[in-house]
């Protein structure tokens, strides 16, 4: 499905945001305290924005299930692997943003 393929690719771009931001947060943490707040707050959006997007690919599967059966194999796989690298590029991310709370 074309529409779960552009919206997996939204969220990649959304972490790979969320990463920027929190690394230029923790960068600049201490000579910049409030941009840093900024960019931080940033990275926790962008991060809400992947949740907002994941919750809607998850509805347009189970829209496809209801309205078509099973998925495509191939494309539940491709799905499931980017899903999980998602998952684990999140995790980072999240690592990070902790490490800025310090």
């Amino acid at each position: 499905m074309k529409l779960i393929k552009i919206i997996t690719n939204q969220i990649e771009e959304e972490l790979e945001g969320a990463e920027s931001y929190i690394s230029m947060a923790i960068a600049r943490k201490d000579d910049y305290p409030s941009l840093s707040k900024v960019l931080y707050d940033i990275s926790l959006d962008e991060m809400r924005h992947v949740d907002l997007l994941h919750g809607e690919v998850v509805k347009l599967i189970e829209d496809y299930r209801r309205t078509k059966g099973e998925p495509p194999e191939a494309m539940m796989a491709v799905y499931e692997y980017l899903h999980e690298k998602h998952i684990k590029f999140a995790a980072q991310i999240k690592v990070l943003q902790a490490e800025y709370r310090k």
